[in-house]
């Protein structure tokens, strides 16, 4: 059997030995793909030769359509520097309103959710219903083959959210005044982590037998550059764990994703029981992952993907430089298989000739498959 770039993939995500260490990416900013000249992910994924990763969670309704009971409005702001845009969940106990902006690169939220504790009580009238279109998933694993894997999210909160029940909570509340509310009002925020639990659990009920080949959960804001491991333990693992045994349950893989510290966390994460985990960051991008110990402690429970400094490896250096990141993080995270290497999270800018440098050294770090 030849080794596709799904093969590949899928042997990592398993914590097997594949035919060489697997290159690819996280998500592909649309900014990044117009300078590059891209016209699709995959155009970009063939030009380097990594192996790709085919982004998709198609619900059968979008959860921005509105339900029973609520609808949502949109309304554009006029703003000298961003483009803003306001949004407002009318329900029958009061109107919630958020702001966003967008300055072409990326999207930031402006004006919170919720502004205060007693807007917990709108924010249950919203009900949230979203049901995974299996049909779509199998359409879009057919047509991907085995160029690469099928990789999805759990849903966050509408507009703007994220896939981890913390880290949606701090989408919505900011993230200063949900830490300060664990010490004042742990009931309050237990309830709103209870809140956003439940559509996340729904849809992974309704994804049993979907064709993903990974799933995404968590979320920056459960690192431990900005929480602590008490607040992880109570607020953090009881919420998303379920979740990760309920994917299991409907036949998914889970990567639990933390971009930003990750040492004093990584047995509390890989507890959860995922199947992976990233991003990795490294000490030189705010994090910091020593990868060699992370493989050490975790690495025989999950796959480890991401580890690479595209801030500093992929802008304004040496190929040779990139080069030997590529094959550092293989000798201290690739060995006996179950490590993907990928950038640590999104990324804007990036020189062609060392994306070429980091892909064509990751397939010279080929495994022995007699030994791993």
């Amino acid at each position: 059997m030849s080794w596709t770039s799904r093969r590949r993939l899928i042997t990592a995500l398993d914590r097997g030995v594949p035919d060489r260490l697997p290159a690819t990416t996280h998500h592909l900013m649309p900014s990044y793909l117009r300078l590059a000249g891209c016209a699709t992910e995959l155009e970009f994924f063939d030009r380097f030769g990594l192996d790709a990763i085919h982004w998709t969670t198609p619900l059968r309704r979008p959860l921005e359509a509105g339900g029973a009971g609520w609808r949502l409005e949109e309304e554009d702001v006029a703003d000298p520097d961003y483009r803003t845009t306001r949004y407002r969940f009318v329900t029958p106990r009061g109107t919630l309103t958020t702001l966003l902006q967008d300055d072409g690169r990326t999207t930031w939220v402006r004006e919170r959710l919720l502004k205060h504790k007693r807007d917990l009580d709108v924010l249950t009238a919203i009900d949230l219903e979203p049901v995974c279109n299996l049909a779509a998933v199998a359409s879009a694993a057919a047509g991907f083959g085995d160029r690469g894997i099928v990789r999805g999210a759990v849903p966050g909160f509408p507009v703007y959210g994220q896939p981890g029940c913390w880290q949606d909570a701090a989408v919505l509340f900011g993230i200063e005044p949900l830490i300060l509310a664990t010490f004042n009002d742990v009931g309050w925020v237990g309830a709103l982590l209870a809140f956003l639990q439940g559509p996340k659990l729904a849809f992974l009920g309704s994804a049993r037998g979907a064709a993903f080949d990974l799933v995404e959960l968590g979320g920056g804001d459960a690192s431990s550059t900005v929480i602590s491991p008490p607040i992880f333990d109570r607020f953090v693992a009881p919420f998303d764990a379920p979740l990760i045994a309920a994917a299991h349950e409907s036949g998914l893989r889970v990567v639990y994703h933390t971009c930003g510290g990750m040492m004093p966390f990584l047995e509390r994460i890989a507890e959860m029981g995922p199947d992976a985990m990233e991003t990795f960051t490294p000490p030189t991008m705010g994090g910091d992952t020593r990868m060699a110990e992370a493989k050490r402690r975790v690495g025989a429970r999950v796959c480890m993907i991401g580890g690479f400094d595209q801030f500093n490896d992929f802008v304004g250096c040496p190929a040779g430089q990139t080069r030997r990141a590529v094959r550092r993080l293989f000798e201290d995270a690739g060995s006996g298989g179950g490590y993907i290497l990928a950038p640590s999270d999104h990324f804007f800018e990036a020189d062609d000739a060392l994306f070429r440098a980091f892909a064509d050294e990751a397939r010279e770090c080929v495994y022995d498959l007699k030994t791993g």
